[in-house]
């Protein structure tokens, strides 16, 4: 291998080790995450064409592109991915901050009177695990993030049940074909169909977090101090006079456009990011209409310029860099080595491909799911609801749980609630883990049972 080829994997090894080292360091992991990304880029530009394994270069190269033409012109394609999902990430945290300000979670923290830590766990898992069924992972996540703190006054107890959320929003990705990029990735390219994945993953799905659930409803007792307002607080909503219909308008209409956006993208074959913008900007004109039917009061924080002044920037630009380093490997031939490397296992089918699948949901806690799935599908000519895209769907989907920043769920939790890379570490990866492992081997039992094997 090329020594910059070499020199790529060291350094990306490095730059994720600034990131989960942020607190120690003193470093932000945002500022880490874009150097790494730049810096991985720079690389290959430098190391020119012996340092990329990449097909679609020697062809480019043979039909008289340049390697520097070649690569900007990837880089562009990368970009227009990642752009895809910063900008569906902005546009949902915009929205749910919006609902935040016009108090419409307040609607639904009010139903939810329990204490308990245990009960308040499980209601919050199983809401969490459905509803990322129809919306998609990282919506659900920054939607339930939001609840969460408008319930639990102790961070550290916050960061518990946001573990807990973001296993649940990945498992619930899982099982449906709209749940997560990659279900949706193996669904639109007819790897897998509806009804099919749905019944044959859902049961694994919902075995990776009742096993964590009961784990930790042994360890977890007593109750939870619910968050207060505070006098600023109070005395800003008493200056708004945001009514009951106010708040009921803006959480019907706020998840609604979050609902929409799957239902979009299947009638219109629009990435989702489009019918974000477009639900947004419905939102706007509508908040514009309130305004102005309520010259009276101070309509400031709730104007969507103040909202957008709020959302978290540091963690899009995180999102930003870590995925353009994915990008890079991607890019350089790195992740089609690890892909075909793991095709030579020796293990006779099933157990071979069952084994395949396992590593990579494994891999998909360090590296994003979405280039693992694309080189399994790029690999494999399997037909369709062929039990390797099921299960590959199920691993891809929820093996990005054992670390924090292995899914963009995870990603979403980790910006709004500032949880450390370490602390999740310690007290979730464990859990994610043993979680992820019996919905695994759950799938095999029942593909076992149902062939008669």
């Amino acid at each position: 291998m090329n020594a910059v080829f070499i020199a790529i994997i060291i350094v990306f090894i490095g730059g994720y080790a600034c990131i989960a080292l942020e607190h120690p360091f003193k470093v932000n992991k945002s500022a880490s995450a874009l150097i790494l990304g730049v810096v991985l880029w720079t690389l290959i530009m430098i190391g020119g064409t012996a340092t990329v394994i990449n097909p679609d270069m020697q062809a480019a190269l043979t039909g008289g592109s340049s390697f520097t033409d070649w690569l900007l012109e990837n880089l562009l394609h990368q970009l227009g991915g990642i752009a895809e999902i910063l900008f569906f990430l902005m546009g949902a945290m915009t929205i749910v901050e919006l609902i935040d300000s016009y108090g419409g979670f307040k609607i639904i923290t009010d139903k939810i009177a329990t204490t308990s830590r245990v009960k308040f766990l499980w209601l919050l898992t199983i809401l969490t695990f459905f509803m990322s069924s129809v919306l998609d992972n990282m919506t659900t996540a920054i939607v339930m993030v939001a609840l969460l703190r408008k319930l639990v006054a102790d961070q550290k107890e916050r960061w518990f049940f946001a573990g807990m959320i973001i296993l649940a929003a990945n498992a619930g990705g899982a099982w449906s074909p709209i749940g997560d990029v990659t279900t949706i990735m193996l669904w639109v390219s007819g790897k897998v169909s509806t009804l099919t994945i749905m019944y044959k993953t859902f049961l694994a799905s919902m075995m990776s977090i009742i096993v964590p659930l009961i784990i930790l409803s042994f360890r977890m007792k007593g109750t939870f101090k619910r968050t207060q307002l505070s006098d600023n607080q109070l005395s800003e909503n008493a200056q708004n006079r945001i009514s009951h219909k106010e708040q009921v308008l803006i959480l019907c209409l706020g998840v609604g456009v979050l609902l929409f956006v799957p239902i979009f993208k299947a009638t219109t074959h629009l990435p989702p990011y489009i019918g974000m913008m477009g639900g947004l900007g419905i939102l706007w004109v509508i908040t514009e209409i309130l305004k102005r039917r309520h010259p009276q009061r101070d309509n400031s924080r709730l104007e969507i310029t103040s909202v957008l002044s709020r959302i978290d920037i540091p963690s899009i630009l995180f999102f930003l860099g870590i995925l353009l380093a994915v990008a890079a490997l991607q890019v350089c031939g790195h992740l089609s080595t690890l892909s075909q490397s793991l095709n030579h296992l020796p293990l006779e089918e099933p157990g071979k491909y069952l084994s395949i699948s396992y590593i990579i949901g494994l891999l998909s806690a360090v590296i994003d799911n979405v280039p693992l799935v694309a080189g399994a599908m790029g690999m494999y000519t399997f037909p369709a609801d062929h039990y390797f895209w099921e299960f590959v769907a199920y691993c891809a989907g929820t093996g990005g749980s054992i670390l924090i920043i292995g899914s963009a769920a995870g990603v979403a939790a980790m910006g709004l609630e500032k949880i450390d890379f370490i602390w999740y570490l310690k007290k979730i990866s464990l859990l994610a883990f043993i979680g992820y492992t019996a919905g695994a081997l759950t799938y095999i039992a029942q593909y076992f049972i149902m062939n008669g094997i």
